[in-house]
């Protein structure tokens, strides 16, 4: 197996992030793939692992001072075996066609948890919307659109949001899609509930993180109620997280943005929750500003001379990665053992390193794998689709309740496919093995295609 990975990689070579996401997944479906023939269970691999296609494009745009500035815009479309390819679009510096690969490969599995018929792709470009006016995104969007509409509809791409794409962003782009393509229809998620967006869009991701998160610790007799939680980011996710930990009586004490990070030793509250969300999603500030006006808590600039991020040393009962991939390496990773920390619960993509997750295993703490805990927002995206399909919104109690649903039965496939597969309570394991088994049996039940 090890020989035909990395064989498999060879093509790949300095795509270090996506060779990390294959890597994590290949490394633990040996148990499905003993049960092929060694040919089929080589091509499926090799399928498994490409594109349909990835396309690269240049983005020209004018900023407010007449320049022109280009960019650089992918989309990966990486399996539609299980319906259309679904995923998120990011927007940052760092967006290269490594990143989308590894998010578009993650994504695949993800969806297949869900249980709807949705494949896995990603796009993005390595734009960045911090400090740029309302004009200038428009007229970024609007020009990235001008060759994502050629590949992108309800039945064959649906983006969402990711890093850097929030509402603004989604309004503006599908204000040009329907312009170009001359449709009005779901050929993106994470629209606004007046143009077909859906309830319980934006919180879907951070509560089904945390609802997932309640199902692994009842497992051990715990919940949430009085445990101290650290919170990576303060995005859409990250508010999200807190809010819903909050909302369960838990206490969380750190926020953070690629600036830095904030303590808050009291414990953020709903009060000053709605603060961070009014200085994120309105103002687009920075967290820093938040001992501004919570003088009470510290702030902890970004230090890039450490080999450890400093949001991890704080001693906690749980821990929720919601920023980036790789948040959580080997340094952070023994840092949060040595608090005890009895959970960690990964809310956004691969955030921890393939050295923390043996750490963690290592001493049996609880965790819980991005491809499952974090499938929540895009759960309630295909939910999106269903109502656009239907021309009805549904109340947000009722998606609620369907989310809770869909976090309890994702929990349980790993859960079960984990004891099948004889690893009990390797959730990372079941999680790989229930979702490749998933992805992989369409495949063979649809030839070589």
């Amino acid at each position: 197996m090890q020989e035909a990975i990395r064989k498999l990689l060879e093509r790949d070579a300095g795509e270090r992030e996506f060779q990390q996401a294959v890597r994590e997944v290949l490394g633990t479906v040996a148990p499905f793939l003993a049960r092929l023939p060694q040919p089929v269970a080589q091509g499926l691999l090799e399928r498994i692992v490409e594109p349909e296609r990835v396309v690269s494009f240049r983005v020209p745009w004018v900023d407010d001072r007449g320049r022109t500035c280009v960019n650089r815009g992918f989309l990966v479309e990486m399996n539609n075996a299980l319906g259309p390819f679904k995923g998120g679009l990011r927007f940052h510096p760092s967006v290269t066609q490594s990143i989308l690969k590894f998010l578009a490969f993650q994504q695949v599995f993800k969806n297949a948890l869900t249980g709807l018929p949705l494949g896995g792709g990603a796009g993005g470009a390595d734009f960045d919307p911090k400090g740029k006016s309302d004009a200038e995104v428009m007229r970024f969007c609007t020009a990235f659109m001008q060759e994502l509409y050629r590949h992108v509809g309800p039945r064959v791409d649906i983006p969402g949001g990711d890093i850097g794409v929030g509402a603004r962003e989604i309004g503006y782009l599908f204000g040009a899609y329907r312009r170009l393509a001359n449709r009005f229809e779901g050929a993106l998620t994470g629209k606004g509930l007046a143009w077909g967006g859906s309830l319980f869009r934006a919180e879907a991701a951070g509560y089904g993180c945390v609802y997932f998160a309640s199902e692994l610790l009842a497992s051990r007799g715990l919940g949430l109620e009085g445990q101290v939680c650290l919170v990576s980011g303060s995005g859409n996710v990250a508010q999200h997280t807190a809010e819903q930990l909050i909302r369960s009586g838990a206490r969380v004490v750190t926020l953070s943005d690629s600036s830095g990070h904030i303590y808050d030793r009291d414990g953020i509250d709903g009060e000053k929750l709605a603060f961070v969300k009014h200085l994120k999603n309105v103002r687009r500030g920075r967290i820093r500003e938040y001992v501004e006006k919570y003088p009470s808590a510290v702030y902890v600039p970004v230090d890039p001379s450490l080999d450890h991020h400093p949001i991890w040393s704080h001693r906690a009962d749980l821990a929720f990665p919601c920023a980036t991939e790789n948040e959580i390496g080997e340094q952070d990773a023994y840092r949060l053992i040595n608090h005890p920390i009895k959970l960690v619960c990964e809310a956004a993509n691969m955030p921890c390193t393939p050295e923390a997750v043996q750490i963690f295993a290592g001493k049996h703490i609880l965790f819980a794998p991005g491809k499952a805990a974090n499938a929540g927002g895009v759960a309630v995206s295909g939910l999106e689709l269903v109502q656009n399909s239907m021309r009805l919104s549904w109340q947000g109690e009722e998606i609620d309740a369907r989310l809770k649903l869909l976090m309890k039965g994702i929990y349980r496939t790993c859960l079960e496919a984990a004891e099948a597969y004889g690893c009990p309570g390797d959730l990372l394991r079941g999680a790989n093995l229930a979702a490749f088994e998933k992805v992989a049996n369409a495949m063979l039940d649809q030839g070589v295609a």
